[in-house]
């Protein structure tokens, strides 16, 4: 057991805090700029620190954000981040009591859902959070791959260089992300003060680069990108690390990636994440030289169970009594009907015999529609009580769209 206390992270406290956060991850990389625009988006209020004496021996904390859902926008959605145990204090129970605390704060505020990014996935699954999208890494050898067919208008999209940090480039940028947000369930609406965070570049030894699309005068789309010098042994080998890509339409996205995918003396272009559903995936000439590598993406889990599945749209109407196991969040335990069909969501305890089975984090798993739930069952992890009852569900709760997260946190 521990005898470390937790509390809420006072503003003068700020810098020690931050540097236990920075030690468990491997230091001060990101640098002190990097640092004050953390801590001027930061809401104290929302920080819970782990006290051993005068150490800090943990750090947890949450941003409020508005996220893309399946049928619309979620406006009160946790995102979990700067979570870390000091190497001198693990295996004390520190992680859970913040957990614990975390979410009983997110309930009081009245925030239905939480998700987070993991450091290592393992973690999470037994605090209730499920893996509710996948992303792709990819290496794409430019050599041997090429784009096409194009779609339609792909020429008339003029690609033109832009100072990264200029506040008209920036802006421009920022309402093209602006106008996908709503086309993906996963994607977070950027909030004031995290436009800078988007263009801070801490690699002098490759500068952060931007292009932008356009047509008809109006910027349609934009990249983000550094360009790494190489040369071996037989000539040229440079790098395109493609930061952040966003665009209106296919023809302004498929400019860009040509642009990209054609710079001089590189050999390879490499994204971190990409929607498993990307469109790219259907340009490129030979898929099996993208170096294609399958990441997990959000982790979800519902804080309170009926308002947070009452939230959501649903692809086909549905009536089903979904028994929730909650171990963690005791108030979530127990049956609860979702109706849902074109004219919105209703989610309330039942007294009602069940028509499926499962714990919390299969609900988080599923909840932004890129998991279904007939594949968490062949799994073993729902259990269908009435015959018929789990297609119905796992049809509805579906997404048009793969979910994904391209703003990080």
């Amino acid at each position: 057991m521990t005898t470390t206390e937790l509390h809420v992270l006072s503003a003068m406290d700020w810098d020690k805090w931050y540097g236990v956060l920075e030690a468990a991850f491997g230091g001060g990389t990101k640098g002190p700029e990097h640092r004050e625009m953390i801590r001027a988006i930061s809401d104290p209020g929302r920080l819970i620190a782990a006290r051993d004496g005068e150490l800090f021996a943990g750090t947890a904390g949450s941003f409020r954000f508005e996220v893309t859902v399946p049928g619309g926008r979620l406006a009160k959605v946790a995102g979990v981040t700067m979570v870390s145990v000091a190497a001198t204090h693990r295996r004390r129970g520190i992680l859970t009591a913040m957990m614990r605390r975390q979410l009983d704060d997110l309930r009081e505020r009245g925030e239905a859902l939480a998700m987070l990014t993991a450091s290592e996935p393992a973690i999470y699954g037994r605090y209730g959070y499920g893996t509710a999208s996948r992303q792709f890494r990819l290496e794409i050898d430019t050599a041997r791959v090429r784009l096409g067919p194009l779609p339609d208008g792909t020429e008339k999209v003029g690609i033109r260089t832009a100072p990264v940090g200029d506040e008209a480039a920036v802006d421009a940028c920022e309402a093209v992300y602006a106008r996908a947000v709503p086309t993906r369930p996963g994607m977070i609406a950027r909030l004031p003060g995290w436009a800078p965070l988007q263009v801070l570049d801490r690699d002098p030894s490759a500068p952060l680069l931007c292009v932008l699309a356009e047509r008809d005068g109006e910027v349609t789309g934009y990249a983000r990108y550094r360009n790494r010098s190489a040369w071996d042994e037989s000539g040229p080998a440079g790098s395109v690390e493609v930061q952040d890509l966003q665009a209106d339409d296919p023809a302004s996205r498929a400019a860009l990636w040509r642009y990209l995918l054609g710079i001089d003396l590189t050999s390879k272009l490499t994204k971190h994440s990409l929607p498993v559903d990307d469109p790219l995936l259907h340009l490129v000439s030979d898929p099996r030289r993208c170096g294609l590598r399958q990441w997990d993406g959000l982790h979800v889990r519902p804080v309170e169970v009926g308002a947070a599945l009452a939230a959501r749209g649903y692809r086909c109407p549905v009536d089903v009594v979904i028994d929730v196991e909650d171990a963690f969040c005791g108030w979530n335990t127990g049956r609860w009907r979702l109706t849902a069909d074109a004219s919105g969501a209703v989610c309330e305890r039942t007294a009602d015999p069940a028509d499926l089975a499962l714990p919390v984090r299969a609900l988080g798993a599923v909840y932004l529609g890129g998991v279904t739930l007939t594949s968490l069952a062949a799994a073993g992890l729902v259990r269908e009580v009435r015959p018929g009852a789990l297609a119905a569900a796992s049809a509805a709760f579906g997404s048009e769209t793969a979910p994904w997260y391209p703003h990080d946190f």
